[in-house]
């Protein structure tokens, strides 16, 4: 495994929303360099960047059409490799974002692959024999596109009409023109894919976000072969780049550790019940009508499955998602953090949230966003034109700063000792000097029941206990503890007290305790 993840915390960049070093009004590479130090000093010793590599950008990246070449709205190889040497002599790492499953309609693989003559790409996508094979529900394709090519076929899509399937074969054959999960030409698949790891591994990058990781074998029940394949791939990294990270967009953490990952996201979508902690009636909120019990059954079982086997890990927000402070206010966030930097796995902080960005509303949709185009405007560093982000006119910025004159920025929350920016970074802090609060230590439930507060947990190191206390709610809370969770180490807005078996924890408050 690669050892560097047992102490990592992670920060998401959007490249393009990130910081513009030449005036286009898109974010670069050298603006990334630029703001390492930023990164490296809020506390996050690791990078996760979306998407970087040349693409159509019909959506935002995620449909390339060079897996070897570096976007040049965002820089050169030579520019990557500069952010790779830079981030690493910082003492960090950094993992691309890698899409295996599709690409682009402009990329030559699949112009190649649309040739009636034969070629290396003509099967490199998933193409009927008959075009009324289309009709068919097929598990594993969402869309097929038709009179793409002088093929009397269709090609399968996922997604976006825009992003022909790669072809890594299907578990259950039921078409002549489907090849096996393990036939020559579904292999190849794979072996192109390490290929492509390799590329970007001895150029200096540290591992990979690997995107629709479950959905590269189609027709594939229980994801058996899906999960072959991974295994293959994990293998081969092993073998030449042990410190390589993988990290799935799974969102069952149980069968991505089982197909070699290292760490899986507990995501907006799927079974996790991750949405009641931030966004729908969101635990984490004053109001005091959200649930943590569903959750936290939710979490043992994945935790219980996958202990000692890898990470189960929890984003404050992504690309795909509205923001955090959609539905907490800053105060709510500061509780919502504590409870992030507290648990188990790495911790992800998508760009922005550390200073309570908005979810714009209403925006257009931008290269395919849709309504997660709210959640990707330009970072806001502060109070200069364009809140530090680029120095193009605001017209040609790639999407518009929010126009909230109160909206906040670096600047003011740096200078500001109460600040959301500023408790993040004390908490970062307290999880590096506590062994109890490393990625791998083990974690206990205390009080986590339906419809109250507070919520409590142990995190457990054969050297020490910590309990973390946390009421998001308006009011007082109190619930039984059977042994005194020892002395305060850290809390906000008061703290909790121990009396003869009762804990009573301040509204709007966490406590953190060591014995």
């Amino acid at each position: 495994m690669a050892k560097w993840l047992d102490t990592a915390i992670f920060y998401e960049i959007y490249p393009q929303s990130f910081q513009d070093s030449n005036g286009d009004g898109i974010g670069d590479f050298q603006g990334i360099i630029r703001r390492l130090d930023y990164i490296r000093d809020l506390g996050c010793n690791a990078i996760w960047m979306n998407p970087c590599f040349e693409s159509s950008f019909h959506d935002a990246g995620y449909d390339v059409t060079d897996y070897y070449q570096a976007a040049p709205r965002y820089g050169t190889n030579e520019d990557l490799k500069q952010l790779f040497d830079e981030v690493h002599r910082r003492g960090m790492h950094i993992l691309l974002d890698l899409v295996p499953g599709h690409t682009s309609v402009e990329s030559p693989w699949f112009k190649a692959s649309c040739s009636l003559e034969e070629n290396e790409y003509s099967n490199r996508y998933i193409w009927t024999n008959d075009m009324m094979w289309a009709k068919e529900k097929i598990p594993g394709i969402n869309n097929w596109l038709f009179g793409i090519s002088d093929r009397a076929s269709a090609v399968a899509v996922n997604c976006f009409s825009t992003q022909p399937a790669l072809n890594y074969g299907f578990g259950t054959v039921t078409a002549p023109w489907q090849f096996s999960a393990d036939s020559e030409e579904a292999q190849k698949g794979r072996l192109i894919l390490q290929d492509i790891m390799s590329f970007w591994l001895d150029l200096g990058c540290d591992g990979f976000r690997v995107d629709m990781a479950a959905s590269l074998v189609k027709a594939d029940p229980d994801h058996h072969y899906t999960k072959l394949l991974w295994q293959k791939v994990r293998a081969f990294l092993d073998e030449k780049y042990p410190e390589a990270a993988l990290v799935s967009e799974w969102g069952d953490p149980k069968e991505a550790l089982e197909a070699g990952f290292h760490m899986d996201f507990l995501l907006h979508n799927g079974p996790t019940h991750y949405m009641d902690l931030f966004r729908e009636t969101p635990y984490f909120s004053k109001k005091g009508d959200g649930d943590i019990s569903e959750f936290v059954k939710a979490y043992l079982e994945h935790y219980n499955r996958t202990n000692g086997k890898g990470l189960c890990c929890i984003p404050s927000s992504n690309h795909d998602m509205k923001r955090m402070h959609h539905l907490l206010d800053e105060e709510e966030m500061k509780i919502a953090f504590a409870f992030l930097l507290t648990m188990p796995g790495c911790p992800f902080i998508y760009y922005g949230d550390e200073i309570g960005m908005r979810y714009m509303d209403g925006m257009p949709s931008k290269e395919g966003g849709y309504d997660r185009t709210g959640s990707r405007t330009p970072m806001q560093w502060d109070h200069s034109a364009n809140a530090g982000f680029s120095s193009a006119a605001p017209a040609n910025l790639y999407l518009p700063i929010d126009p909230n004159e109160n909206r906040p920025t670096v600047e003011k929350q740096l200078a500001d000792p109460d600040s959301l920016l500023n408790l993040i970074k004390a908490l970062i802090r307290l999880r590096s000097e506590h062994p109890a609060l490393l990625s791998g230590s083990d974690i206990r439930f205390l009080y986590a029941e339906p419809h109250a507060f507070p919520f409590v947990y142990e995190r457990l190191h054969e050297t020490e206990t910590l309990t973390i206390i946390l009421n998001p709610s308006a009011n007082e809370a109190s619930c039984p503890l059977e042994t005194n969770p020892g002395e305060v180490i850290f809390s906000y807005s008061g703290d909790a007290k121990w009396e003869t078996g009762t804990l009573t924890v301040p509204k709007c408050s966490f406590t953190i305790c060591r014995r």
